[in-house]
């Protein structure tokens, strides 16, 4: 037993909509046994676009039911049914979020004819219900309303069931394991199939082929499907755009974080937002005090103008100032780890030899100060990072020069690097931006063993 289900929303994404209307044809699969339709109050102001596409306004669900008193009939009529929709994401997922809201749970399977009808129907150029409906000569009344869409969804679906290779289709897609009603409504499964599960970078394309989306992942697969769960507005509409998808492995996730802020800034897609955004650095500085005693602190970039080093959040300063801290032998709150307290406490640092409690001579603990900056200071002509390439036959390697970003590769193991002439014909050179600093001296700072002089 199936239950084709429409909804009109106020159109504020997926947790902030709200039903104007909804329409429910239960059938059998042969004919329809029962319908309900309603009009819903909302209870707050529908958009004007949204009136201009549906016709529903403010005063049509004025004195229309609450979602709340209906219910009982909507649990009634699809109890123990699959839930139908086209694009059934969107529906299900809206009803079910404001059946949670109100104290109540909604599951049931669902079917997607969007997905089915790719499936069962293919060649057509779109498979929007209003061009679908019009090339199968299915008629559609009442665009844009609850009854109209739910009806021609009926007579769609009808013609589904009956399509040739229908009974294995519509198994697969009911196959809690086969994954169908996840996946977007564009989206083939084999694109998703294709996927690795492994390091690297992938792409969300919509169906011109344009790139809509950069991510990476340490597990791309795994990664992709997380888009695919998650119910934010965002998502959902990112989702709905994704007719394919692509990927380029990596081998580790130092790579793939630095390939796709190069991705992100060369094709700049709509749906990432991260990296399009300024990032606040903050500088390590340093001053002296009244008692002659040299302090280590960190503020954002513009009230430090000399500083000795760059961080892009509070949390990597301080575990910048930690780790100084902790090879150096300094004190934890005269490198403001510990605010407003006469002694340091530090939970994790106790290598302090007691410059805060006086127990320390001050010309030595500013020259462990100087040891420490001194350290910051010093820069190697060109440092690698050696990673895990993309097969066991190939390490990959990051070039620092000079403090800069340079660029990335991967090299045969059984290369010898000496020298950085033996790594020039494996490497692809890359801008030093902001973003790319931060991931590289982030990376050198937590896996120091992983870095190299040449």
């Amino acid at each position: 037993m199936y239950t084709i289900i429409d909804i009109e929303t106020t159109g504020n994404g997926i947790k902030g909509n709200r039903i104007t209307e909804i329409s429910i044809f239960k059938y059998d699969g042969h004919e329809v046994i029962d319908e309900f339709t309603s009009l819903v109050n909302p209870e707050c102001p529908i958009p004007a676009f949204i009136t201009g596409l549906t016709g529903i306004d403010d005063d049509m669900v004025r004195n229309a039911p609450l979602l709340e008193e209906l219910i009982p009939q909507i649990v009634e009529i699809t109890k123990d049914t699959i839930f139908v929709a086209h694009s059934v994401n969107f529906d299900y997922n809206v009803i079910k979020n404001e059946f949670k809201l109100l104290g109540h749970d909604f599951s049931r399977k669902k079917l997607c004819t969007v997905r089915l009808s790719r499936k069962l129907l293919p060649g057509y150029n779109s498979y929007s219900l209003g061009k679908l409906t019009a090339a199968l000569g299915i008629p559609l009344t009442d665009r844009h309303r609850a009854r109209g869409d739910a009806h021609a969804t009926v007579l769609l679906f009808h013609k589904l069931l009956r399509a040739e290779n229908a009974d294995t289709v519509f198994k697969q897609f009911l196959n809690s394991k086969s994954q169908e009603a996840t996946l977007p409504p564009g989206l083939p499964k084999e694109e998703y199939l294709k996927l690795p599960t492994t390091a690297g970078v992938y792409y969300f394309k919509d169906n011109k082929g344009k790139i809509i989306y950069v991510g990476k992942a340490k597990n791309i697969k795994k990664r992709v499907l997380g888009h695919f769960y998650d119910k934010k507005t965002k998502e959902i509409t990112l989702c709905a755009e994704t007719t394919s998808l692509d990927f380029e492995e990596t081998g580790n996730e130092l790579i793939a974080l630095l390939k796709e802020s190069a991705e992100i800034k060369h094709h700049y897609p709509k749906y990432n937002s991260a990296q399009k955004r300024s990032i606040q650095q903050y500088g390590i500085f340093t001053y002296e005090d009244r008692n002659g005693i040299i302090h280590l602190a960190f503020n954002k970039i513009k009230m430090t103008p000399n500083p000795v080093a760059i961080c892009y959040s509070p949390t990597e300063a301080r575990q910048y100032l930690e780790t100084l801290c902790s090879t150096f032998e300094l004190c934890p709150k005269y490198c403001h780890l510990q605010e407003n307290v006469a002694v340091c406490s530090h939970y994790k640092i106790k290598q302090c030899i007691g410059i805060c409690s006086d127990l320390d001579i001050v010309e030595e603990y500013n020259q462990r100060v100087q040891d420490a900056l001194q350290s910051i200071k010093e820069v190697e002509a060109t440092l690698v990072i050696k990673t895990n390439g993309r097969t066991m036959d190939e390490n990959g390697f990051v070039v620092i020069r000079e403090n800069n970003y340079a660029g990335y590769g991967f090299a045969p193991t059984d290369v010898t690097i000496a020298q950085i002439e033996d790594l020039e014909m494996f490497i692809t050179p890359q801008k030093n931006t902001l973003e790319t600093q931060r991931i590289v001296e982030s990376y050198v700072r937590n896996n120091p063993t992983a870095v190299f002089a040449l």
